[in-house]
């Protein structure tokens, strides 16, 4: 799939365009909106767009004036896994020392006509003093070289970085083009399947790919009956836990925990106001859990019963009511 093909992109490619045929391309830009919308897409085939000069023969591969910065090797052992082609670890930041590299090469020449292109993915997954060694560069470009920022949480980049740059929007995708996506890339899975890695993703075309490989159907199920019916015995949460298995890997929480935050989500709409309470403190602990599940190391089998008990608070007033 190109970086125009993507679902949503019509606006940004709108305003890309714009800015590409002006008298003056501003220099830096934030690529904002939720991981796995196809923001890295765009990112790759705008720069190349920027880099190709008429009369200027360019490379079909790899391009060498458009340098991509994202998460490295965690150390030395998973860079020797890179090295050799092996699937590696990465490290949780962008480091300050890739930020220096990049200076370094922005004193020399590009190699094809007067143009680069800067990728870095994710911007907001630097430490502050990596993104002020990053703010000398966008303060003083050098001639000739644009910044692409992908965030994925534009609210940690800094104020100042913020400024600088102009910002491209990108949306959630709709459920009906959710559906299409999943039918196109995934038509072995089943219908549940479907809809559960759709809440899931919240919008995000590129994750609910990689959440219908999870097979989350049962639990989505589950999750909803314990939200609906509470579960006094326990017997639920034990179903639940079954079905989400003994030792989940993080990229499995992680889906478990934003399929409990969809759950949730639902049932804020036409909600009356006795439950409104229960809902927003459970979807604000969820969101809690979630926020830290990428580097803590939770003990998966307490961490699914306290999604499961989250689910049975929203259910508790029905229960009252009925008893």
């Amino acid at each position: 799939m190109s970086g125009s093909d993507y679902i949503g992109h019509e606006d940004a490619w709108a305003q890309w365009h714009r800015a590409l045929s002006g008298t003056r391309m501003h220099h830096g830009w934030i690529l904002s909106g939720r991981r796995g919308v196809g923001k890295s897409a765009f990112a790759l085939a705008a720069a190349r767009e920027w880099v190709a000069e008429d009369g200027i023969a360019q490379p079909a591969g790899e391009h060498p004036d458009i340098l991509y910065i994202s998460h490295p090797p965690k150390d030395d052992k998973e860079a020797k896994k890179r090295a050799d082609g092996k699937p590696f670890e990465v490290a949780r930041n962008i480091r300050i020392d890739q930020i220096r590299q990049l200076q370094h090469r922005l004193t020399t020449r590009p190699s094809f006509g007067a143009r680069r292109a800067v990728i870095i993915d994710p911007a907001d997954d630097m430490e502050t003093p990596t993104a002020n060694a990053l703010l000398k560069s966008l303060e003083e470009p050098p001639q000739g070289t644009i910044f692409l920022l992908i965030a994925h949480r534009i609210g940690r980049l800094l104020p100042t970085i913020r400024s600088r740059c102009r910002i491209l929007a990108f949306p959630e995708v709709g459920e009906a083009d959710m559906q299409a996506v999943l039918a196109r890339e995934a038509p072995q899975a089943s219908g549940d399947e479907r809809d559960a890695a759709i809440a899931a993703a919240s919008g995000s075309p590129g994750a609910a790919i990689d959440f219908v490989e999870l097979a989350l159907g049962r639990i989505h199920q589950l999750m909803r009956k314990i939200a609906d019916e509470g579960d006094p015995s326990f017997a639920l949460r034990g179903e639940l836990s079954a079905a989400i298995g003994a030792r989940p890997d993080r990229k499995r929480q992680l889906a478990i925990l934003e399929l409990a935050r969809a759950v949730i989500a639902a049932r804020l709409e036409g909600v009356v106001p006795p439950q409104i309470p229960a809902l927003v403190e459970t979807h604000a602990e969820l969101s809690r859990l979630a926020a830290q599940a990428p580097t803590a190391n939770f003990d998966a089998g307490l961490l699914i019963m306290q999604i499961g008990t989250l689910l049975t608070q929203i259910a508790a007033p029905r229960e009252a009511a009925n008893g």
